[in-house]
């Protein structure tokens, strides 16, 4: 892709749908593998933005994902108007979660969503808002 080339992909993100849950990380990552970036790339990308995307499905019933793809990076932004997170640094540490039990069950809400964003991702920004919702902003370098 040339400098000016930037590959834009919006996905709407379904509340409480477990079973199309994923179906927007997927699909950037096939188009990931599409445009020959490394296989390492592509693994970071996918679980940050999969992370991101159930957390939405979960906690804030569904929202938007907006991907750009330029030569040396992806940015990954995913936005609800859910609840907010109100305290940001509790749910940053591995385990902590609000999800209710029945989510548990299916075998999501372990707490690992943010610390896995945050392992996987080059750069994490979160901003949120109790009562408005959250933006996740995910950037994944290619090199």
């Amino acid at each position: 892709m040339g400098l000016s080339n930037v590959l834009k992909l919006h996905f709407d993100i379904p509340a409480n749908d477990f079973v199309s849950a994923g179906e927007a990380s997927s699909s950037v990552k096939k188009t990931l593998s599409q445009l020959g970036i490394a296989p390492q790339v592509i693994k970071k990308s996918a679980i940050a933005m999969y992370e991101a995307e159930i957390n939405a499905v979960i906690h804030a019933n569904g929202g938007t994902a907006d991907i750009e793809i330029d030569q040396d990076k992806v940015i990954i932004k995913i936005q609800d108007e859910g609840p907010g997170i109100p305290d940001l640094d509790l749910a940053m540490q591995e385990g902590f979660s609000t999800a209710p039990d029945t989510v548990r069950q299916m075998g999501f809400g372990a707490g690992m969503g943010l610390p896995n964003m945050k392992r996987y991702a080059d750069e994490l920004k979160i901003n949120t808002e109790v009562g408005r919702g959250t933006t996740v902003i995910i950037r994944v370098n290619f090199a």
